[in-house]
Parts: C-alpha cells; sequence; structure tokens
C-alpha cells in the first residue's frame, strides 16, 4: 500500500492546473520535461489513454521512475537527458510531433530534501547543487569564481541587492578555509547579511543559493532551448504548459508565450503556470485570452489561446514533479 507521504511526493502542487491546460486525449502523445518523483507523468496516464514521454537529467529520477515504468510498459518512456534536447529525444523514438508537454522549472522537492545533493540552505550537507551529477559544483564556482564574476552571478541569478557585499564575503571566508559544505556558505553569507530575523520574509541565503544552483545548471539556457524546441514539436492545436517559480523564469516564459501570440502562425495553446512554494497558501491571478476561427481554416489562421495563471511564492521551494 502507498502510504501518505508517498502519496504527497508523487502529486505536484499544480497537477490540476497542468492537467487543465494540457488536456490530455486518448491517443495523445505527451512530453513531461521534467519527471522528478513522476507525478505529472502519472497524472498524464490517469487521465487518458495516451503516451507519455518523460525526460529528466537527474539520474536519481531515473532510477526512481523504474516503477512507473514498469506499471505502464506500452504508454511510458523515460529517457535521462535535458528537456533543451527534447526534439532531438522524441526523434530518437520514432516521433515527429506531439499534442502536448509539461514542463516545471527549477529544482525538485526531492532534490532539496536529500542533503546530500547540496541544494538546501536548510540541511548541511555538500556543496554540491549539480541536477546531472556532472561538471563544475557550486562549490568549484565560490571556490574558484572572482569576487567580480560572484557578484554578477549572487546579483543577476540571484536578483539580490547585497551581491558585491555577499561576494566579498564569500572570497573573505574561503581565503581561510575552502567552502566545501551548505553551511559553511550560509554562514558566509550571513556574515555580509546578518542572520534571518522574525520579520524576514526569506533566510537570507534563499537568493545566494537561488543563484548558484541557476549558474551551475545552465538553468535558465535549458528553459529557453526548451521551449523553442517544445514549440517546433507541437501539433496544430498542440498544448504546452510550463510552470514557473521565481520572476527570471517567469519573464523568460511570458515573453516565449508573448512572441507566440504575435507571430503570423497561430495554431497552439501555451499556459504559464507560476509556483507557490509548498509552505504557502496558493492565490491565483489569471487572463485568458481567445482568438478563434473555424478548424477548416489555413493553419495560419487556426485557434490560438492564451492562459497565463500566476500564484505567489516564498523562499526555498522546489517543484513536486
Amino acid at each position: 500500500m502507498t502510504s501518505p507521504s508517498a502519496d504527497a511526493r508523487h502529486r505536484p502542487v499544480m497537477l490540476a492546473e497542468v492537467l487543465s491546460a494540457l488536456e490530455p486525449r486518448d491517443g495523445g502523445i505527451y512530453v513531461d520535461g521534467t519527471f522528478g518523483a513522476g507525478g505529472y507523468t502519472r497524472g498524464l496516464l490517469a487521465a487518458a489513454r495516451c503516451n507519455v514521454i518523460a525526460i529528466d537529467r537527474d539520474p536519481d529520477a531515473i532510477a526512481g521512475g523504474a516503477a512507473l515504468v514498469a506499471a505502464f510498459p506500452d504508454r511510458l518512456t523515460l529517457v535521462e537527458g535535458r528537456f533543451s534536447d527534447m526534439e532531438h529525444l522524441v526523434h530518437r523514438f520514432g516521433m515527429t510531433m506531439i499534442d502536448g508537454a509539461a514542463l516545471d522549472i527549477g529544482v525538485s522537492s526531492m532534490q532539496i530534501d536529500d542533503a546530500a545533493r547540496g541544494f538546501s540552505f536548510a540541511k548541511d550537507g555538500p556543496l554540491d547543487m549539480r541536477m546531472e551529477r556532472s561538471g563544475a559544483s557550486a562549490a568549484d564556482v565560490v571556490n574558484q569564481a572572482e569576487t567580480e564574476q560572484l557578484t554578477r552571478i549572487i546579483g543577476v541569478l540571484g536578483e539580490e541587492r547585497k551581491a558585491r557585499t555577499i561576494a566579498k564575503a564569500i572570497v573573505k571566508a574561503r581565503d581561510v578555509e575552502p567552502i566545501l559544505t551548505t553551511q559553511a556558505l550560509v554562514r558566509a553569507v550571513e556574515r555580509a547579511t546578518g542572520r534571518q530575523r522574525p520579520q524576514d520574509r526569506i533566510h537570507p541565503a534563499t537568493r545566494t543559493f537561488q543563484a548558484l544552483r541557476i549558474y551551475v545548471n545552465r538553468e535558465l539556457d535549458e528553459l529557453a532551448h526548451a521551449l523553442s524546441a517544445a514549440e517546433r514539436l507541437l501539433k496544430p492545436g498542440g498544448r504546452l504548459a510550463v510552470v514557473t517559480f521565481h520572476s527570471l523564469e517567469d519573464r523568460i516564459v511570458k515573453r516565449f508565450f508573448a512572441e507566440q501570440r504575435s507571430t503570423r502562425v497561430s495554431r497552439r495553446f501555451f499556459a504559464a503556470i507560476k509556483r507557490q512554494a509548498r509552505s504557502r497558501p496558493c492565490r491565483i491571478r489569471g487572463r485568458v485570452r481567445r482568438n478563434c476561427v473555424p478548424a477548416n481554416a489555413p493553419r495560419h489562421l487556426r485557434c490560438r489561446s492564451i492562459s497565463t495563471i500566476s500564484r505567489f511564492h516564498k523562499s526555498e521551494a522546489g517543484t513536486d514533479a
């Protein structure tokens, strides 16, 4: 029997919104670009007798998905890779176009909850943050980058106003001894910002950890490439749902959707969904714009619907895919 905690782990907070945006149908082909714990994939497979190609760059997620693959051997293909490569991965399995795709951007809850992965400032562990467990780690960045580079990383990707002060504190701390753990980095940040106060909305290290994670995993580049790849793969009438958490992701997605609205080829549905942290009650604000013509009209005149759904968020949170 599946425990309640296991059920929660497998059920994304935004599952209902994503399924509503994708409207899965029997015989459809869907891509879950961020498999994680399998929540969106499981939801798609339960909602319709469809086929899903699920992608994740984290080998732990792929290993953890073996049971779900065994439960749906004829309808689920689970592949290790980056969602920016989804076009190549879909073609590898003999498919040319898809009916829909779901992307939940950022770090997953199971990655945050595993101290050994080094994503969380609330848990002590090695300062890693690599989703693929290969390449330069966050520890490599904080111990090797110059002050100016750290300032840019933290200031731009973390949107941290105290980026220069924090960068200097990191360099000063590493001059004494290498910063190799998450708590060592937290202490360095707190020397620059002070410890969290009761009235503080987020922990002082939140934006620094966010920035390093995005930098190490090239998340914004991956997102931009994934959006383009998904758009090329979608059939006329196909649907793309993207769940974002912070403003950098949100701006990229909304700018992309706006560009799609402005093109002459008007044939797909795009939904941007902003995710709240697991601990924050959610509120929704939405806008739906529709401009439809008969289904038998020329391709460039076909229906396009844009749905934008935003949710408030806070501090440290991961996707629950």
